[in-house]
């Protein structure tokens, strides 16, 4: 009897761990203003899923929503991670994959106005595998000396 009550125990506080954390892990979305502060804002996961996409694969749920609260005439989105990273982002203006390329140093990256509204943002992945990413989100513009 006392087996039994104890299993039941572990198990309801197994299930329960297992769907708080994934309540907890897709999260409240990240509010981005005029002023940004930190500036970066960084924010850390893991890249890459099990699902397939036109930039890669992702995972089911999204790696982080941000919401603009007021139109910003500049913001700059960058993803540092192992393997071949992409960042697949779905918001007002439609969904758009952003690739590494040798302008913003191989990193995917993205700048420019944003409307004001919500963004979902996914770290994909096109090398097997997933990776630790690092999403930086500034509105400060890079330094790029000439070449």
């Amino acid at each position: 009897m006392k087996k039994t009550t104890l299993l039941k125990g572990i198990c309801i506080a197994f299930f329960s761990s297992l769907f708080l954390s994934n309540a907890s892990w897709a999260g409240e979305a990240v509010q981005i203003s005029p002023n940004l502060q930190p500036d970066p804002l960084v924010v850390n996961g893991t890249s890459g899923g099990k699902q397939e996409s036109n930039c890669g694969k992702i995972a089911e749920q999204p790696s982080q929503v941000i919401k603009i609260t007021k139109a910003l005439p500049y913001l700059r989105l960058t993803v540092e991670s192992g393997g071949k990273p992409t960042l697949l982002i779905d918001g007002p203006g439609g969904r758009f994959c952003v690739l590494a390329d040798s302008y913003s140093g191989g990193k995917p990256e993205i700048s420019g106005f944003w409307q004001e509204g919500n963004y979902t943002l996914y770290v994909g992945e096109l090398s097997q595998g997933q990776y630790s990413y690092r999403l930086s989100i500034s509105q400060q513009k890079p330094n790029k000396t000439a070449k």
